[in-house]
């Protein structure tokens, strides 16, 4: 079997990827160790900036994102139980959308069937080959039987456990890496939200977050340790922490949960992501902490990047922008590793967080409540900064 673009994983990225290529009349086909119902049914993000809406728009698959979505002006900051909001359309004339991406990805896949799009889902053992050549291929089985694609470039959208980022050497390999001392304590109940928008909560107990996913489900998160396990945390006892963190003004309703789970934060990042033939895009190449809602949407970000790239070599048999991809894309990406580090170290308990490190959140929150300029700048880098 032969393509031009071989996409190693079907998250976001790659998925995303696959319809911007068809779109550019690029062949590609889609490699995924997992099942489509597997892929689909992750419980991940559920923040869309507006560039990633704007995209899907732009792709034909927005149809029931436009009809389900939350589109939310605004966003919220509570400081020990009083809030404060932050009109992010006043302030850049944009907005976010909250739709799970879940969703995201059952249209994604919906739309790959409609156009014929190659996706082979539960492909084991894949092996990426002669990536430092100008004939790469791809191996993997399925049902018992090898199975090799040979290729003309090699997107390697596989997340941070995949095997693409493996495979650029550890002397041209350079990783920059922090690991959060806590987690997110992340819960779904079908219950009404607590605000008809987002709130961010910094209590000397810990973050919180209020969020939905629809005008009936709620997904809610409170800091937790690292060594917490979910039986630690029966509902009652999670409704009790997180109404003290939200306070007041937050109208939560409890409920029984139908998932509860635990996720470490991180940031990573990892250069260059071009090698050879080989191009890393999303989670195979960084990871940001879930507080600044960026995972997705920088996955997104990059693909549109590398998409571009790969059309103009095969319109203009150009290497300009395949060339430029890792520069280009990391600049971007860092922009939002600085922002996703900032806003959780604002909105987070740290273990070494003292009187004084209190006091210094409590001043940077005031600052914001009362600046346009600091909520202009929060504001921007939360509904998406321009891909350039």
């Amino acid at each position: 079997m032969r393509t031009q673009i071989a996409i190693i994983g079907a998250g976001p990225a790659g998925m995303v990827l696959a319809h911007l290529l068809h779109r550019a009349g690029i062949d590609a086909v889609v490699l995924e160790r997992r099942s489509r119902d597997y892929v689909e049914g992750r419980v991940r993000a559920g923040v869309l900036e507006q560039g990633t809406v704007d995209l899907l728009d732009r792709l034909g698959l927005a149809d029931r994102l436009r009809r389900e979505g939350l589109p939310h002006a605004g966003t919220n900051l509570a400081v020990d139980g009083e809030m404060f909001r932050i009109d992010m359309q006043a302030l850049t004339g944009s907005c976010i959308t909250v739709y799970g991406q879940q969703e995201v990805m059952r249209d994604l896949f919906d739309g790959a069937g409609d156009r014929g799009l190659r996706v082979a889902f539960e492909a084991g053992d894949v092996a990426l080959h002669d990536i430092d050549t100008g004939h790469p291929f791809v191996t993997w089985r399925q049902d018992g039987a090898e199975q090799r694609l040979d290729c003309d470039f090699i997107a390697g959208c596989d997340g941070f456990h995949g095997v693409s980022r493996g495979c650029i050497p550890e002397g041209v390999r350079r990783e920059f890496e922090r690991v959060y001392p806590f987690g997110w304590l992340g819960v779904l109940a079908e219950v009404p939200p607590a605000h008809h928008e987002l709130i961010y909560a910094n209590h000397e107990r810990g973050f919180a977050l209020a969020s939905m996913r629809s005008a009936q489900r709620s997904r809610y998160y409170v800091q937790c340790p690292l060594d917490d396990r979910v039986e630690d945390w029966p509902d009652d006892r999670f409704w009790d922490e997180l109404c003290l963190r939200l306070g007041p003004q937050a109208a939560v309703v409890r409920g029984p949960s139908f998932e509860k789970s635990i996720a470490p934060l991180r940031s990573f990042v990892s250069e260059p992501m071009r090698h050879g033939r080989l191009f890393l895009a999303g989670d195979a190449a960084h990871i940001v902490p879930p507080t600044g809602a960026k995972g997705l949407n920088l996955a997104v970000s990059d693909v549109v990047m590398l998409a571009e790239a790969f059309e103009e070599y095969y319109r203009d048999h150009s290497a300009a922008g395949i060339d430029g991809y890792s520069v280009r894309a990391l600049a971007r990406v860092w922009k939002a590793e600085r922002f996703s580090w900032w806003f959780t170290g604002l909105t987070h308990r740290f273990p070494d967080t003292g009187p004084l490190e209190r006091r210094l959140q409590r001043a940077e929150l005031d600052y914001i409540r009362n600046s346009r300029a600091a909520q202009t700048v929060l504001a921007e880098n939360y509904v998406g900064l321009p891909i350039v």
